[in-house]
Order: structure tokens, then sequence, then C-alpha cells
């Protein structure tokens, strides 16, 4: 009976215990948890407080992820250290008040939720000395901009990926489809802290190691703050539609304020061809949760989203929970129950991150706790969770989606560490592939407007409105651009080098670049200005890159090298050449192989005299004759005379060895002096025009005006000639000494006048040629890449060659040279030669007179005498023809006297 009521009575207790068990875990699974409890065994009740926003996705998604893992926790451990929850909710403004509240109302030990760096500093500040140094586990992702700020907070550990990351990501898409502008598009998260800044900051910072910049930002205002949101948006993306730039960066934004944003674009057209659409990872990981049919509003939308290890058993076993749980406290939603985002599971780690470190403490030390958080280090569903310096120290990797349909597909995953890949592998306990960052894989794209060409982020104009390019019209050189109209056509026709090297680098653009081509009649400096005014898009030409040029627009890579270089006429380098054959020596090289040739004559002659040498003998006279003769034939191995001392031998070889040497070297150099062309410029330098006060000529209106200007020359010596043609006419006449030409110019001008002209001085480095762009214009980056590679193919030099080859020679004003050797070079000695046997010829004239001077004066008296007979002979006839014409005169006188009958008998008579 007794053991029957001891049974019954323990039975009854047992059952009070399970009873009072059931209503203290009913109680702290409620958001009041007033008090400590502590029962026999000292169980612990830890408070942690959460703040989270339970009008938005993420908030709704924090909340039952932090609720499932104090249950997971409470199941796990013992009765003495038990979990409890309370959670303050805020829709807006600053949570650093919520914070307050929970530490002092409700006394919990850590706090978790979206606080700023400042939010968390000014809850220090305010916090009471009795609950100092809560810790504070921020899941903001702005929350890691603290490196910027000076105040470290001991207890605020961030509990998520540094923002950096994002921006990098960014980057990376900007650089691999090589879009040089972006315009940044943000929404305020938090108007208490100025940190939202930060972003554009990091982003431009990203931006600037891929040749990328940010050309404009805008920040929106939270949309609650706004009263009519879907107009304010409109009204901003309208300012925003009319820019170049096509490219936008969506930054930050809330998944309520991202949708909103692409209804607006579409309804507005921004949503087709040449937009492109990025967004980061707080919209791009959630949109799973919206109703499909809103993605329509997105296509062609790329971003990039956390990326989670979905195939690991522990988040299956999370995921069905979550699901069912996020069931039953949201059956309203209409979107579905998708799986947590990375928001949901980082919200999980961050609470068991927490509770692990309660469980090591034995009482409430703020300062132990904070230490035992960053000891942290275990596998959670986010990843590995560990901490350095109060961060969460997790290699992000981020997997790129594009929105298709009422979906989205990844199309690739990038990590800062391996760039671009398609598949992961095993590393560090991430699933990640070694790809090969910015060139590494991207699969392909469908773009806004269903295109699956890559928008080249930026618009000037189209079919409809093509890119108006001017070219020079009046050029000096139109070797370079050729305006020419067609009368038949009625057309303008332009081409030319600089037209055919643009054409070549606009076909290696990735994109189609509509343009018309428009002549310019003004100078290259108002063109320029033209392209800066925006009255022309572009200008095309043998437009050289000037630092005042530069000023006002944007110039491509130079396409051609350059430089200020003079030209001149050409002169002969020897003024007079009937000696030339003299000037292979100098004068005391002569006269020294004359004294030598003679000295050696003499001692060989001398030498074979004193050896009774019979060919060495005779008079005085004649030895001397023979001295001087036997020293010129010796130098053609000529005399007749038979050496036999051997001394005289040992001289003549020696004299014969030197002769061979000096005769070689005589006849190389000859050689050289008749064959090397014998031109020189006629003007050396700069300096020798200034001195002489010299005319020089340049084009018309030309940038080299001022260079010459500046160079020291006479504004009045400074001639501007507007066409090739007419610098030979102005060289002829005397009107110019040199002409200035930029190194291209005078390649074109010495192929075409290839006689007679040549440079001459040092050539006055320059830029190049170059294609002008206005100021800022992405098309001057993708243009100068397109040089570079047309430039690498050679196909400028060819068209070069090409222009050259059809600058025929037409020169006319210079002599031509025959480039055989004339008897004038040889003038000189032939001359000399010439006098010398005049001179032996009228000495052997007389000569030969005196020897045979009896046997002439015979002849010639003989002569005399014939002479004088001969002479006597006709002057006899002259005398006698001469009387008897006087006899006849005076018979004609008495016959014209007598009668007519009488005449006729005198006249026969007398014939």
């Amino acid at each position: 009976m007794r053991s029957a009521t001891a049974n019954t009575v323990f039975s009854l207790l047992v059952y009070f215990l399970l009873i009072h068990h059931v209503a203290f875990s009913l109680a702290y699974n409620k958001n009041d948890v007033n008090d400590s409890i502590y029962d026999d065994c000292n169980m612990i009740i830890w408070r942690i407080g959460a703040i989270i926003n339970p009008t938005t996705r993420v908030g709704k998604e924090q909340k039952i992820a932090m609720e499932m893992a104090v249950d997971d926790f409470n199941a796990q451990n013992s009765k003495c250290s038990q979990l409890g929850f309370n959670f303050a909710y805020y829709s807006h403004g600053p949570a650093a008040s919520l914070a307050t509240y929970l530490a002092n109302k409700k006394q919990v030990h850590a706090i978790l939720g979206p606080l700023t760096h400042q939010e968390a500093a000014v809850f220090s500040d305010f916090d009471d000395e009795a609950y100092k140094g809560i810790p504070i586990i921020s899941l903001s992702p702005a929350a890691t901009y603290s490196t910027i700020l000076l105040t470290e907070l001991p207890s605020l550990i961030q509990m998520s990926n540094d923002v950096k990351s994002q921006m990098q990501c960014f980057a990376a898409l900007i650089g691999h489809f090589k879009w040089r502008k972006v315009i940044a598009l943000y929404e305020i998260s938090n108007s208490f802290s100025n940190l939202d800044f930060g972003l554009i900051t990091h982003l431009s910072d990203s931006l600037k190691l891929v040749d990328s910049s940010i050309e404009y930002h805008l920040a929106f205002p939270p949309l609650f703050s706004v009263s009519n949101a879907k107009s304010f948006i409109q009204e901003e993306l309208e300012n925003l539609r009319i820019k170049n730039v096509k490219v936008f960066v969506v930054a930050q934004c809330s998944l309520h304020f991202g949708l909103v944003l692409f209804e607006v674009a579409t309804e507005m057209g921004m949503m087709g061809k040449d937009y492109v659409w990025i967004v980061s990872d707080n919209m791009a990981s959630l949109l799973d949760s919206v109703e499909p049919s809103v993605l329509l509003n997105m296509q062609g939308v790329i971003g990039f989203k956390a990326n989670v290890n979905e195939k690991t058993e522990s988040f299956r076993e999370f995921n069905v929970k979550f699901r069912r749980k996020y069931r039953s406290e949201y059956p309203e939603e209409e979107e579905g129950y998708p799986s947590p985002s990375a928001y949901a599971l980082k919200a999980y780690d961050a609470t068991w991150a927490t509770a692990k470190a309660m469980e090591k403490l034995s009482r409430s030390d703020s300062s132990e706790l904070v230490k035992n958080i960053l000891l942290s280090d275990f596998e959670g569903l986010s990843g590995k969770v560990s901490f350095k310096n109060g961060m969460l120290y997790q290699k992000p990797t981020f997997r790129i989606i594009n929105v298709i349909g009422k979906s989205y597909r990844e199309v690739s995953f990038w990590s800062p560490e391996f760039g671009f890949s398609e598949d992961l592998v095993e590393y560090n306990g991430m699933k990640l592939k070694i790809g090969n960052g910015l060139e590494g894989d991207l699969g392909s794209i469908l773009w806004p407007g269903g295109k699956q060409t890559v928008p080249k982020g930026w618009t000037i104009g189209g079919l409809e409105k093509p890119l108006r390019i001017g070219v020079p019209a009046r050029g000096a050189f139109n070797q370079f651009v050729k305006v020419k109209f067609n009368q038949e056509r009625n057309e303008t026709l332009i081409d030319g080098f600089s037209v055919h090297v643009f054409e070549a680098a606009v076909r290696q653009l990735p994109y189609y670049l509509p343009y018309v081509l428009v002549p310019f009649y003004g100078n290259y400096d108002e063109m320029v200005e033209g392209v800066s005014n925006k009255s022309l898009d572009a200008a095309v030409g043998d437009t050289e890159i000037l630092p005042d040029r530069y000023e006002l627009a944007e110039f491509s890579q130079p396409y051609i090298d350059s430089g200020l270089v003079m030209v001149v006429t050409e002169r002969p380098r020897l003024k007079k050449t009937q000696f030339i054959v003299i000037k292979a020596f100098k004068l005391k090289l002569w006269i020294l192989l004359a004294v030598m040739s003679m000295s050696t004559g003499v001692v060989i002659w001398l030498n074979e005299y004193v050896n009774d040498n019979p060919d060495f003998s005779g008079s005085f006279p004649q030895l001397i004759g023979s001295m001087l003769w036997f020293s010129v034939t010796v130098l053609s191995f000529s005399q007749r005379e038979l050496i036999r001392s051997n001394l005289s031998r040992l001289v003549l070889t020696t004299w014969l060895c030197v002769v061979v040497i000096v005769t070689a070297c005589f006849t190389a150099l000859l050689s050289s002096i008749m064959t090397v062309p014998r031109l020189e410029p006629s003007v050396l330098n700069v300096d020798y025009l200034l001195r002489t006060n010299a005319a020089v000529g340049c084009n018309n209106k030309s940038f080299i005006i001022k260079y010459l200007v500046n160079l020291q020359f006479k504004p009045e010596n400074i001639k501007q000639i507007s066409s090739i043609n007419d610098y030979p006419n102005a060289f002829e006449k005397g009107e110019i000494s040199a002409a200035f030409f930029v190194v291209p110019h005078a390649k074109v001008f010495l192929a075409k006048f290839c006689k007679g002209y040549t440079k001459s001085g040092p050539v006055y480095k320059l830029g190049g040629f170059g294609f002008v762009f206005p100021k800022g214009s992405p098309l001057a980056v993708d243009i100068s890449e397109a040089v570079l590679k047309v430039s690498q193919s050679g196909e400028i030099r060819q068209l070069e060659e090409q222009m050259l080859i059809s600058s025929n020679c037409s020169s006319s004003s210079a002599v031509e040279h025959d480039p055989g050797l004339g008897p004038e070079l040889f003038s000189g000695p032939l001359l000399i030669s010439g006098v010398i046997c005049g001179i032996v010829f009228l000495i052997s004239i007389a000569r030969l007179v005196r020897k045979h001077w009896l046997y002439l004066s015979s002849i010639i008296a003989n002569s005399a005498n014939v002479v004088l007979r001969w002479a006597s002979l006709v002057l006899t006839q002259c005398y006698t023809r001469i009387v008897g014409s006087r006899s006849v005169k005076d018979s004609n006188n008495v016959i014209e006297q007598r009668p007519n009958n009488q005449q006729n008998v005198e006249i026969t008579e007398v014939f």
C-alpha cells in the first residue's frame, strides 16, 4: 500500500516536472524573456537580440534562419545552457536605437542585425556601463566599409563578405567585355550612414585596374521616402537615357527598388539593343523569390550572387525545414517558397557561432564572449566560418547569372583569386575551378534586345543617324585625304592613305560602326574645334597630335610616326671636277712620292755607275737624262737597263713594294671618289637659314608656321604654300631656300620629286598622325586598340608603300646625272698630256727643220723661182688684156663717126 502510494507520488512528481519543463520551453520561445533562470544544475538562459526588417524578403529569411538555428542548438545541448531570442522590428531608420532597447530593456547578451559601423559606434557611446562591450554581429555588407573609418570597435564582428569583392566582380565583368565607361546607380540603404558613397569609391578603384571608369553615378533615396517612386525613377532615368554611355551598374539596391527600376526602364525602352544592365548580389540572390512574370522586365540583365554549395547533406536538410517553416509563417506570399538565399545562410551561421561561443562560458562576460566568437572555426551552411581582424575570413565565390525568359541561368563562376570559370572543383572547402582572370571562361550571354552580340556599351550614332566624321578637304597633300566630286554620279568621293587606315581600323572593331565622311573646308585647328564642340563626331586625316589640340579633343593611338624635317635642293659636292684624279692624294703625298721616285732612281743609277755598268754610262747630260727617265720607267717595269748590283736590287724591290701598295690604294680611293654620289644638301642646318635671313616654305595655315616662329624665323620669311606641286616652282624661282614638312609629307614629296631634293638637318619629334574624337569618347580607346592591331599586322606599312609608289617621280627641275664616267673627270690630265704632246710636237718640227735645213732651203728657193715666174706670167697677161680693152674702146668711137656701111667693115676687120 505504501509502495503503491509512493509510486503514485513519484509519478505525480515526474509529471509535474514535465509540465513545468514544457511551460518553461514555451516561455523562452516567446519574444519576451525577462530574467535569467538558474535551476538546480545552474542552467543559463542566454538571450540573443536580433534586429530585422519584417517587410523585406531578406528580413523574413533571416528571422526564419535565426529561429531554426536556436531550435537546432537547443535540441543538441543539455538543459544547463539554453538560448532565447528577442526580435526588434524596424522598417526604416537607424538601428542603433533598437540595439540600445535590446541591451537595456531586454538585457540581451549579443545583438545580430544590419548595423553599420557608425551605428555600432553610436550604440557603444550611449550604452550603459553595465552592458559595455556587448558583441554586435553585423549582417550588413555596408559594415565592411569600416576600413575607411578611424574608430575601431572591438565588440563589432562583421558576419559578411567584404563588399570590395563585389565591386571587383563588377570590374571583372566590365573588363572582360572591354567597356570603358559605365554609369553607376545605387539605392541609399541607410540615411544615418554616409558609407553608401564608399560603394562608388571601391567601384571606381576596381574599374581603374581594367582601364575603365565611372562616367556618372546617381544615388536614389529609399523608396519609402519618395511619394511617387515610379515617377521619380522615370525622371532620373530620362536624364540618363540621353547620355552616350549605355552600361548601367546597379551597385546596391533592395529587391523592391530593383523591380520598380527595371519596370520603368522597360517602359522607357532602356532594356533594348545596345544597353547593358548589371546587378549585384543583394538583388541577384533574391530573384528566386520573385514572381516569374516580373522577370520579363529584366531580359538580358546579368548579375552575380553568392555561391552556395547546395549538394551537401546539411544544406538539403536545412532547405527542407526552411521551406516548410517559411510556408507556415508566411502563407500569404504568392511568389512561392524558394530555397533560402545566402542572407538566410549567413544569419543561421552567425546565430550558430554566437550560440557555440556562449556554450563555452559559465557566466555572462561580454569580452570573453567576443573572443569566443572570433575564435569560431567550423564549416557552416554559407561556407567556412572563421574571423580575422573582426571580419569574416571567407574567400567569396560568385555565380554569374543571366536573366532569360521567366527565370535565369548560370553562365559562369567568379572568384577574386581565379577569375571566371564554367565548372567548380573543391578548393579550401569551396567549389571553384582555377580560371584565368579576365580571360577565363564565360558562357554565351543573351543581352537586352535579344542579341547575343556583345553590346559596345555606348552609342554615338546609328543607321538612322550615323557618325559625322570630318575630313580635311583642302590639305596640301591629297595623298592622305583626297576629296573629289563626281559630277556624273552627283556624289563626293573621299579616299587616301588616312581614310584607308581608318577603314582598316573600323574593320577590327567587335561591333558595327555606322559613319559618313564629311568634307571640312577649314584648317586643321578648326576641324579639331569642330569635334570639341560636337559639330563633328570625329575627324579623320593627316592630323598632327599637338598639345594645344589635345586640350580640346582626344586622339587615338598614332597610326604613323611624325616629326618636323627640312627639305632642300641638292648641289654637287665637287664644284671643279677637271682634276678629280689628282684629288685622290693630298699634295704632300704627291710630292713625297715624286721625291721618293727621283731618289730611288738616282741611288740606283749611281750605284750601278760606280759598279761600272755599261748601261749606265755616258756623258754628264746623258747621265742626268737617263736618271730621270729611269725613275719613270721603273714604275712600270719598262726600263731597258740591266741592273747587276744586289744593293740596287734591294732598293728597287723595296720601292716596287711601296709602288704596288700605293697603286692599290690609289685605285680604290679613286674608284670611291668617282662612283659615290657626289651630291649634298644646299643647306646643311637651320642656323644657316637664320644667319642668312633666308625665306622658307610650309603648308598653308599649318601649325608649322607657329613652330618656325618659335625657331626664331621671322614671320615675313615664312612663305605659305597651298599645294605640293607649288614647292618645286618656289625652289626654282628662288622664293624659298628650304621647305619644312612633317615626316610623312616629306616622304611623299621626295617620292614625287625624287631628283634634286633631299632632307637635311635634324628631325624635330612630334606626336604623330592620329584620329580625333571628343573628350571622354570610348570610341577613341577602341579605335586606338584597332590601330595597334592593324599596325602589327603590317597593313599600315603596305598602305604607306602603295601611297609612295603611286607618287610617280616627275621632277623636271633637277639635272639628270649619267651614272657612267665621262671624259670630263679626266679633262685635267688629258689637257696636260695634250699640251705636252703639242710642245713636244713643235720641238720635233723645229729639230726636223734644223736637221734638213739645206734641202729645205733649195726647195724653198726653187719654189720661189717658180712662184716668181708664175707671178710674172700672170701680170703680163693681165697687162695685155687691159691694153687691148682700151684699143677697142677707141675704135668704137671712130666707127660712130662713119657711115653705117663702113662701120660694118671696120668691125669685121677688127674681129
